[in-house]
Formats: C-alpha cells, sequence, structure tokens
C-alpha cells in the first residue's frame, strides 16, 4: 500500500468568540496517500481554502492533529516547520504570491536557493519546472511583466520544482484558458504518477475528474466523497 503523505484527524477552526464565532471547519478526518490526488469541492465558504492553509503547516486548527509525511505539525518550531515546507510543500493560491523583485525562474527557484542547493541544479530544475507548465521563454521576466495565466504559471512550477511530496492547489486553473488548464491538470496527475501527494481544491467538475477522489465540504464538514476508478486513464494520449 502507498504510503501515507497527509493526515489530518479531528481538523476544526473556529473564529471569533462567544456569539460572533465562526466555524470554519468542523472535525474534518482525511488521509492521502502518495501517487493520490484528491480534489476538494465545495460551495463558497465551505472551509476549502482553510482546509489547505492548515493542511500546509500556514494555519494552526484550533482543535485536531496534522501529520505530514509522519511529523505532527504542532510538534514542529517554528524553523522545522519553515524547512518542512520548503522541502516537502508545494502551494499554489489563488492570488500567486509571486515576488515581484525577483524573475519567473527566480521565484520559481527560491525555495531551492533557500535550502542551499548548488546553484546549476537550482537551475537546471528551475528550468525544467517551467517548462512543464509551458511557459519557460518567459524565465527572465518579472511577475509586472506577465499576465495573470503567465503568473499562475509560474506559482504551479514553484509549487512543484524539486520533486515536492504534498502539492496543495487552490484553484490553480482559475486565470487559465480552457487548453492551457486542461495541461496544468495532466501535469499535475503526472505529479501524482510519479509519487506526489496532490490536493486540489476546484469548482470545476471537469478538472476534478482527473482526481482519484472527490471530497465534498459543506460548512465546514466533509458531507461525501466519491472515488473516480478512470482518473488515470486521464493520462493515455
Amino acid at each position: 500500500m502507498n504510503a501515507e503523505v497527509l493526515r489530518l484527524d479531528g481538523v476544526s477552526q473556529h473564529y471569533g468568540h462567544g456569539q460572533t464565532s465562526v466555524s470554519a471547519l468542523a472535525g474534518v478526518d482525511l488521509r492521502i496517500r502518495e501517487r493520490e490526488m484528491v480534489a476538494v469541492m465545495g460551495p463558497s465558504g465551505s472551509g476549502k481554502s482553510t482546509l489547505l492553509t492548515i493542511a500546509g503547516g500556514l494555519s494552526t486548527p484550533t482543535s485536531g492533529e496534522v501529520v505530514v509525511e509522519g511529523r505532527h505539525l504542532a510538534d514542529l518550531s517554528t524553523s522545522q516547520l519553515a524547512r518542512l515546507r520548503r522541502q516537502s510543500l508545494g502551494f499554489v493560491f489563488q492570488d500567486f504570491n509571486l515576488i515581484p523583485t525577483l524573475t519567473a525562474l527566480e521565484n520559481v527557484t527560491l525555495p531551492l536557493e533557500l535550502d542551499g542547493h548548488p546553484r546549476r541544479q537550482v537551475r537546471s530544475q528551475g528550468i525544467e519546472a517551467l517548462e512543464s507548465v509551458g511557459i519557460v521563454d518567459k524565465h527572465d521576466s518579472y511577475p509586472d511583466d506577465l499576465s495573470g495565466g503567465q503568473q499562475q504559471r509560474v506559482a504551479i512550477a514553484r509549487a512543484v520544482v524539486g520533486g515536492r511530496r504534498l502539492i496543495l492547489a487552490d484553484e490553480p486553473t482559475g486565470a487559465l484558458d480552457s487548453t492551457t488548464g486542461e495541461a496544468i491538470m495532466k501535469m499535475l496527475r503526472t505529479r501524482a504518477a510519479a509519487g506526489a501527494a496532490v490536493v486540489l481544491v476546484t469548482h470545476e467538475a471537469r478538472h476534478a475528474a482527473w482526481a482519484d477522489r472527490i471530497v465534498f465540504l459543506r460548512d465546514g464538514r466533509i458531507v461525501d466523497e466519491t472515488r473516480n476508478e478512470q482518473a488515470e486513464e486521464l493520462l493515455t494520449p
């Protein structure tokens, strides 16, 4: 059986106190293994983005446990958590989060640079990641010189560079045309087939169809889950 990469046990997230308290997640249990792609769907405000930020250690749940590759995030120091995010987790944010003073290639390779990888290796892996999203010709461009769709592809390349074990993608095709969006989904599917665990938040049923499982959230709770036995067939030319 494939190794478990991400585990959420009884994860809840509440904001505010008393009558103003808002529950973003309520007792979520989720297991995701290597080579598995899971799509998370649900109406706006159902807790999808909150689930991703907690899964990636960007925020701490009110209660419950988050375990990534056997490591309990609550037990990690700030520096250990930052290292885990750089080395094992790839994020695709809705607002891209690119650094405007860095080129596309520099944005993609920043996590590798921070970990002290050899410069030649860093550049090679960055170019490979940009090629995988079809934007290597813009490697010397700055974010402000790129369209929204191009910035999104740079953000996706940053998330997958260096063979990340867990990829968390929040609406990764939102700024892309349908053809490019399908190409990105195929690339994420390929990453899962190569050993990564991929969690995808999407409103698009056609994109969720690429996943092995589809998890449905409503009011911060998992209300349904379906398996897609045909997911691997989408990689067939």
